[in-house]
């Protein structure tokens, strides 16, 4: 018999010269992956409110490991991006123009999810540090109460005593798709072009599939998973020790000018 398992993963940001705590959804993507058949369903709704928000994500290096974290500002109309300004604030007008825009999406997001919900009758629902992502759904209308909700970032960080993020799991698994396959170190899963189509970089499609191949490394291939997760905390580790000793380097380097 198949089980449905579903990987829920949201895009949002607070509106741009608003308040810092409201936040806004962008994207929300579910993926249903039909165990037994190793079917892929992708669900995927966008935000088409005239709003801007603010957009933050990181650059990494080679091993998923945060460079630093950019801040954009993004239309959700139009895609398009623009520089953000700290110091930038919207009038009480402007605000409230925004929210306006904003009201109608509440209810999209509750017929989306409710919809797919209903459709496709899963049990569990995976997320990745997911507490605001479950809070922004309920505060559209949205009820998970028969659902068991896995916070899988929770689980790894019970287990292994660090917090991993997203990026990094991603290189732990080796997660690569050619937009015909979903691949991991282990797992292999075809996908049906209406998947692939949506299963694009900076997406939370993107980050959906990489969800998928994460919990499904972690839970059937387990020790190869936390062996492959040491190797790669390892040279994390060895390369925040070589950056420490290179600006020690060069701080001693500068004192040695300045003498």
């Amino acid at each position: 018999m198949n089980e449905n398992v579903a990987f829920l993963e949201l895009k949002y940001g607070n509106i741009y010269g608003g308040y810092p705590n409201f936040y806004a959804i962008s994207e929300i993507a579910l993926l249903v992956f039909e165990r037994g058949s190793n079917k892929i369903f992708l669900e995927s709704w966008i935000n088409q409110a005239n709003v801007d928000i603010v957009d933050v994500y990181a650059e990494t290096d080679e091993l998923g490991h945060t460079i630093r974290r950019v801040r954009e500002v993004l239309n959700m109309r139009t895609n398009r991006r623009f520089p953000y300004h700290e110091d930038f604030r919207l009038s009480e007008n402007d605000l409230q123009f925004a929210f306006r825009n904003l009201r109608s999406t509440k209810n999209a997001i509750r017929n989306f999810l409710n919809k797919n919900l209903n459709k496709y009758r899963f049990q569990d629902l995976i997320v990745f540090d997911g507490r605001r992502d479950i809070f922004l759904c309920e505060r559209s209308g949205v009820r998970f109460d028969w659902v068991n909700i896995i916070d899988i970032q929770k689980d790894l960080n019970r287990e292994t005593d660090y917090l991993f993020s997203l990026n990094k799991l991603a290189k732990v698994v080796n997660f690569n798709t050619d937009r015909s396959y979903l691949r991991s170190n282990n797992q292999e899963y075809w996908l049906h072009p209406i998947a692939a189509r949506q299963i694009v970089p900076g997406t939370a499609a993107f980050d959906a599939a990489r969800l998928l191949m994460v919990f499904n490394e972690y839970t059937m291939f387990h020790d190869d998973f936390l062996i492959k997760a040491a190797i790669l905390l390892n040279k994390v580790s060895k390369r925040k020790e070589e950056q420490k000793e290179r600006e020690a380097q060069l701080a001693a380097e500068e004192e040695e000018k300045e003498d």
